[in-house]
C-alpha cells in the first residue's frame, strides 16, 4: 500500500514538475518574430489576450499560470514589443515587465503639413492623443515656454523623420519637434534674416508659403524672390497657399469666390505677409527664405508639368496663364480620351 501511495506521489511530483517546466522555461516556437503593443491602461487580460492572438505563446493556460507563479501580472510597460521564436513563459512575461524589447518606432513628418496632419499622424503611428497634441500646440504659454514668440506653434513644428517610443508623451514630441526647427536658426542665419529685415516668425511664414508652392527644390529660393520682391513693392503677395489655409481639410482648386474670404490670412485681400505660418515648412524652404533670388520676377504660375514659369510684367504673366489653361485643356483632352478606350 504504501508503495502505491509513492508511486502515485512520485507520478503527481513529476506532472508538477513537468506543469512547472512547461509553463515557466519550456519555448515558444513560432515563424519569424512577432509584434505586440502594449498602451497606456492595457489591462493584463488584454495583453494576454493580444499574445496569444499572435501566436507567440503556445497555451493560455500556463501562460497564465506563470504570470501567477511569478508575480508578474500586475505591471507592465507601455511601448511596441518584438517578441522572437524560443521565448519562454518567463522572458515573455519579464519583457512586459521591464520593457527589454520595446522598438522605437520611425515617423515621418513630410515637410508642408499643418499640425493637424503632424496630430494625426503621430496619432495613428505613436498612439498619442492627437486633441491633446493639438491643445498644446495652441497653448500659448507653452508655445513661449519653448522659447518661441507666437501664440502658437504652427509652423515651428520641424518635418522629420522621428525615431520614437509608442505613446511618447505629447509634451516630449512637440518639444523635440520647435528644438530642432529652431537649433536651424544660428547666429548666421539670424544675421541673414535682420539683413532683409525680417523677424524669425517671419522667415517661418514666408518659407511656410514657399513650402506649398513648389516641391521642387530649384524653385523655391525663386518664389521667395518673387515674394520678396511683392513685399519690397508693397504688392499684396495673392499666395494661393494662404487662401488654402483658410479653407482648411484637403488641398482642392480654388474658386474665384475664395479670394474674397475675409481673413487677415488672405493675402489676396492683405498686403504683407500673413500673421503666421500656413504650414510647418522643411530646411530648404526656410534657407530659401532667408536666401531669396536675386530677380526682377514678380509673378509666377504653374506650367502644366509640375514646375512653374516666371515673369516680370502683368503682361507676361498673362500670356503665361494662356499658356497654363491651353497645356491643362490638352491634358484633361487627353486624359478623357484614354478613360473613354
Amino acid at each position: 500500500m504504501l508503495r502505491k501511495i509513492l508511486v502515485v506521489i512520485g507520478i503527481l511530483l513529476l506532472l508538477a514538475i513537468a506543469f512547472v517546466y512547461e509553463a515557466l522555461w519550456a519555448p515558444n516556437k513560432f515563424d519569424g518574430d512577432r509584434f505586440v503593443i502594449v498602451s497606456k491602461g492595457d489591462s493584463y487580460a488584454k495583453v494576454a489576450a493580444a499574445i496569444e492572438k499572435a501566436g507567440i505563446i503556445r497555451s493560455r493556460l500556463l501562460f497564465d499560470a506563470a504570470g501567477r507563479i511569478l508575480d508578474l501580472t500586475t505591471k507592465m510597460q507601455i511601448g511596441k514589443y518584438r517578441f522572437k521564436s524560443g521565448m519562454s513563459n518567463t522572458e515573455v512575461l519579464e519583457d512586459l515587465r521591464y520593457g527589454k524589447t520595446v522598438e522605437m518606432i520611425l515617423v515621418t513628418i513630410p515637410e508642408g503639413f499643418t499640425a493637424v496632419r503632424h496630430a494625426r499622424i503621430f496619432a495613428r503611428q505613436l498612439g498619442i492623443d492627437s486633441a491633446r497634441y493639438m491643445s498644446l500646440v495652441n497653448d500659448s504659454a507653452f508655445t513661449r515656454s519653448l522659447g518661441v514668440d507666437a501664440n502658437n506653434l504652427q509652423g515651428y513644428l520641424m518635418p522629420n523623420t522621428y525615431k520614437m517610443y509608442w505613446q511618447t508623451d505629447e509634451t516630449d514630441i512637440i518639444r523635440d519637434q520647435v528644438e530642432q526647427l529652431l537649433s536651424m536658426f544660428s547666429d548666421t542665419l539670424r544675421a541673414r534674416a535682420d539683413t532683409l529685415g525680417l523677424s524669425i516668425r517671419e522667415v517661418i511664414t514666408l518659407a511656410s508659403i514657399v513650402e506649398k508652392e513648389t516641391a521642387i527644390d530649384s524653385e523655391r529660393t525663386l518664389i521667395a524672390g518673387v515674394y520678396y520682391n511683392r513685399l519690397k513693392k508693397k504688392m499684396r503677395l495673392q499666395a494661393d497657399p494662404t487662401v488654402q489655409y483658410i479653407i482648411g481639410g484637403g488641398p482642392r482648386r480654388l474658386r474665384f469666390s475664395d479670394l474674397h474670404l475675409e481673413s487677415d490670412y488672405n493675402t489676396y485681400l492683405h498686403t504683407g505677409l500673413p500673421p503666421g505660418p500656413v504650414s510647418n515648412p522643411g530646411k530648404a524652404s526656410i534657407l530659401a527664405a532667408v536666401h531669396p533670388a536675386k530677380s526682377k520676377f514678380l509673378f509666377f504660375v504653374a506650367n502644366g508639368f509640375g514646375g512653374h514659369v516666371f515673369s516680370r510684367t502683368f503682361k507676361e504673366h498673362q500670356k503665361a496663364i494662356r499658356q497654363f489653361h491651353k497645356i491643362r485643356a490638352e491634358q484633361q483632352a487627353l486624359k478623357q480620351e484614354s478613360e473613354s478606350r
